[in-house]
């Protein structure tokens, strides 16, 4: 499976003025999308509830999450995101791709409307 970026920009809740724009890895195998510390600080933005993860390699981690304004293309949304350590790359994870309605083509590396409706 390849991997591929997409910009972002990230915005803060109560603070519009607030932003930053960055590019992300598309990680549908992350749940939440992952912010680096400096970005976080950056914003101010607050992440206080615990969150208990494994990484990809098995190791547990314990980060601060909360939430954030998210603007992918012209649409925005608002997801939860969790603190990462500081220097790791931000990652757009599966719950804000859902959000957005938003689905992997890891092919032509870019994101297409999910269609998908589960069953009725």
């Amino acid at each position: 499976m390849s991997t591929f970026t997409v910009e972002a920009t990230l915005i803060h809740l109560e603070h519009r003025e607030r932003s930053v724009t960055a590019d992300f890895l598309v990680d549908t195998g992350a749940f939440y999308s992952l912010l680096p510390a400096e970005i976080v600080e950056r914003l101010g933005l607050e992440a206080e509830e615990d969150f208990e993860g494994v990484l990809a390699s098995g190791e547990p981690v314990a980060y601060k999450q909360g939430e954030v304004r998210i603007r992918i293309g012209r649409r925005e949304r608002t997801t939860i995101f969790v603190a990462g350590p500081p220097g790791c790359f931000p990652l757009l994870g599966a719950l804000t791709l859902e959000e957005f309605g938003l689905a992997a083509d890891p092919r032509h590396q870019r994101l297409v409307p999910g269609r998908f409706l589960g069953h009725l």
